[in-house]
């Protein structure tokens, strides 16, 4: 079974190649893609639970993105991306993105335009070959009272069982029936269910909305099933009996629900100590996490491992490990310089297998932007090392914090006086590069840059690698 090709938001996604997206592995009986929103999707849906519950028999992708309506999922290229993939079956769901609110945020759409677009959704799949289902939004976990669930998506339930009874389409009624899975086990266990946020003054906080590894087993397996009663065929590849969490998920439970975790920092002085933003980082995390930060100055993604830096970052047994170089890689000399192309791209993928060898959970940091401006922006002079690390991520399907593209748009909103406001002194590296009489150090971190990319990263990290959310200190609304 594969659950490849995932574009969640925030998701570790693999690389959508349209030349081999419809290539199927030898002994696959059928193809199944998951079309919807964060519901769906691996890391904070039923997504995972879903594909979990067939047998190796079924290529389960998923397409799921989160954010996605049925408007954006289809202005984002997404449908045709899926439709590249010529599965057998389409899984869709959406509704909670197209709920209009106060907002009137740019992807939600009225009733009638939510029912066209699914109505050409199914039209098209069907012209493609392809057999679509449908499936009401999962329920938000909303209790009254009363002790029952008041759902807010009543009307696009019902507008699609509309669509399907008309267009003659196979319906899973997942918000009936998660409704009175919830009714029956009650909030605080409905509560072990979901992942965590942070509320208007920073504290953690249940997510009403999105799954951990558990729920997204338990919703999971609710959909493989019904999916075999609404279309037959499919019966005969959907497990006997529930799929249990794998090891990985049984870790990521442990350490949801506030169980020791060490993480590891690795790369350059820009993560380092002295002048990276490892320290903010490290100061966000709660007491039950050991944060070991063991980048060094001056190192490349060659050197790092040349010196044996690397070797004594993996006898730490971290459980994470975030990684960032690019800074060095750059660096003319042969002990440290790597083509970004070729050579970097390659010691990451090196890094990426090893971490996952020792059984702990690999993540890629693009390098922190340089503060230097011409003509008011910065000049960014790491976009190929930054390009070639998001390549490697999404082509092993690992999570990618772009701390690049991120630190770069906030620095472009500011000018070169206000983004010097973060610019280290006296930082051995600027020493060692310009001479006892250093101009301004743009590369390395004061204590407010360390705060403030700090916070960057590990406001990203928790939105991909969900389980951490109770472990990062959130901070009040601005």
């Amino acid at each position: 079974m594969c659950c490849g090709v995932a574009v969640g938001q925030g998701d570790p996604a693999l690389a959508f190649d349209a030349a081999t997206a419809a290539v199927r592995k030898p002994g696959i009986a059928v193809r199944v893609d998951l079309i919807g929103d964060s519901t769906q999707t691996e890391n904070a849906g039923y997504g995972r639970g879903f594909c979990a519950n067939f047998d190796a028999r079924v290529d389960c992708l998923d397409m799921a993105k989160g954010g996605a309506s049925t408007k954006t999922y289809r202005e984002q290229g997404l449908w045709d991306h899926a439709l590249a993939t010529k599965p057998d079956y389409m899984v869709i769901q959406f509704g909670h993105n197209d709920l209009v609110t106060k907002e009137h945020l740019d992807r939600q759409v009225p009733i009638p335009d939510y029912v066209r677009n699914l109505k050409v959704f199914v039209s098209e799949a069907r012209a493609a070959g392809i057999k679509p289902v449908l499936v009401t939004p999962i329920t938000r976990r909303y209790f009254g009272e009363d002790g029952k669930i008041h759902s807010d998506l009543t009307e696009h339930c019902e507008a699609m069982q509309g669509v399907a009874m008309e267009m003659k389409v196979p319906l899973v009624d997942l918000q009936t029936e998660s409704i009175a899975y919830l009714e029956k086990i009650g909030p605080t266990a409905a509560d072990k269910l979901g992942i965590s946020k942070k509320d208007k003054d920073g504290n953690t906080i249940p997510d009403k909305t999105h799954l951990n590894w558990a729920g997204s087993y338990v919703f999971g397996r609710m959909v493989a099933v019904d999916l075999g009663q609404v279309v037959p065929a499919m019966f005969r590849y959907v497990l006997p009996e529930a799929a249990k969490l794998p090891p990985a998920g049984v870790k990521a439970m442990k350490i949801y629900e506030g169980g020791p975790v060490t993480i590891v920092l690795v790369g350059d002085s820009t993560t380092a100590p002295e002048g990276g933003w490892g320290p903010g980082f490290c100061a966000l995390m709660a007491p039950q996490v050991r944060c070991i930060d063991d980048a060094l100055n001056g190192r490349s993604s060659k050197s790092f491992r040349d010196e044996g830096a690397w070797a004594k970052a993996l006898a730490q047994k971290g459980d994470y490990y975030l990684i960032q170089f690019g800074h060095n890689d750059q660096k003319p000399d042969a002990a440290r310089h790597t083509d970004p192309e070729t050579t970097y791209a390659a010691q990451l993928k090196q890094y990426v297998a090893e971490t996952r060898a020792i059984g702990a959970v690999p993540v890629i940091v693009t390098p922190l932007s340089r503060r230097t401006f011409v003509d008011g922006k910065v000049k960014e002079d790491l976009n190929d090392y930054a390009a070639a690390a998001r390549r490697m991520a999404a082509e092993e399907g690992i999570t990618c914090i772009d701390l690049n593209a991120m630190s770069t748009k906030l620095l472009d909103t500011m000018t070169q006086a206000q983004a010097d406001a973060f610019d280290a002194v006296g930082h051995a590296d600027a020493k060692a590069e310009n001479g006892a009489a250093a101009k301004l150090d743009r590369t390395h971190l004061n204590d407010k840059g360390k705060a403030v990319f700090g916070r960057m990263v590990a406001d990203t990290l928790i939105r991909t690698r969900v389980e951490l959310g109770p472990d990062v200190k959130g901070e009040p609304a601005k």
